[in-house]
């Protein structure tokens, strides 16, 4: 039996105790995939409410941040954000589970699409917070700039700084399908200006994208691992209402992945992964009756166990 490195296992070789991760969506952020810069619409399956639970209550306005503009009235707001959902979780984690070590995750909307004075302010804020031991900071290759990465690597002299490169797949075909306003070259280029900076990359990868077989997805996960990566996160693509996806699902011409093909799918691709990268996540899924299909993706507890008995088949312990 092989015990995985997965990014949990990693950080307790690293700090001597378990970390975990406090996800924060912070109302001003939007992609330039969704305000018009590289495209509208935003990417095929994307409606954000949907990943950002803590925003969900909250009352929403319409402004929104963008690089090219420096004014932000919204940043006492967001600073304010950050402080409640960070206070909130972590107290959460304490009572349940004794947690002691954190590493911020700007996990909603695109966290690096923004004025750089306002990502200093948020970033140096959550760093800021007892026993925060770095970031991870969730967004798109064409999101970052040079003056982003030099900052990030100061913060890296001090803090783990972690950046997530949603990479999805390598065929421009599917990224032009899926509307995603940028091409594979743009995410290698990125991908190899972070990490000559020394920054930690986490990539995401989706199987199940329009038209994709399996072998295109594997052939994702073995280019993607060419980048150097650090870690991975393997999703499922499942539909929910209010998205471009929902329109081409309900008229049958997508059809979701199966349980079936994303499981084999999964267990070939960790089995390619070199032991020095950890692996983040292993699906995902929605419980609420946005979630229109596939319905396996609407029980986690139930993906967990099947992964974990598939791995097992192939002496994996997750």
């Amino acid at each position: 039996m092989k015990e995985l490195n997965t990014i949990g296992r990693y950080w307790k070789k690293k700090y001597g105790e378990k970390v975990y991760k406090i996800p924060i969506s912070i109302s001003g952020f939007t992609c330039p995939n969704i305000d018009g810069t590289v495209a509208k619409g935003g990417c095929t399956f994307c409606e954000n409410d949907s990943f950002a639970p803590n925003l969900q209550k909250e009352k929403k306005s319409d402004f929104k941040l963008h690089p090219s503009n420096p004014q932000n009235p919204m940043l006492g707001n967001q600073l304010l954000q950050l402080q409640t959902q960070f206070e909130n979780t972590k107290e959460t984690l304490q009572n349940k589970f004794g947690a002691k070590k954190f590493i911020v995750y700007f996990q909603s909307f695109t966290n690096t699409y923004a004025p750089i004075e306002t990502l200093k302010a948020l970033y140096e804020k959550a760093l800021s917070f007892d026993n925060v031991v770095g970031l991870s900071i969730g967004t798109r290759t064409d999101s970052i700039t040079d003056e982003i990465l030099d900052y990030l690597e100061e913060l890296n002299q001090t803090k783990e700084i972690w950046i997530e490169y949603g990479i999805q797949t390598v065929y421009d075909s599917t990224l032009k399908k899926i509307n995603r306003g940028h091409d594979f070259a743009n995410i290698v280029e990125w991908i190899e200006k972070t990490k000559k900076r020394n920054l930690l990359v986490c990539g995401h990868m989706i199987f199940g994208l329009p038209d994709e077989d399996q072998e295109m997805m594997l052939k994702s996960v073995e280019e993607s691992l060419k980048l150097n990566l650090d870690s991975i996160k393997f999703h499922p693509l499942y539909v929910v209402k209010n998205t471009i996806l929902t329109k081409d699902y309900t008229d049958g011409k997508f059809t979701p992945i199966s349980e079936e093909l994303y499981l084999d799918t999964l267990v070939k691709s960790i089995k390619m992964l070199p032991d020095n990268v950890s692996i983040s996540r292993v699906t995902a899924g929605i419980s609420d009756d946005s979630l229109l299909s596939p319905m396996w993706c609407n029980d986690k507890h139930r993906q967990m166990y099947n992964i974990k008995q598939a791995l097992l088949k192939e002496d994996l312990i997750y």
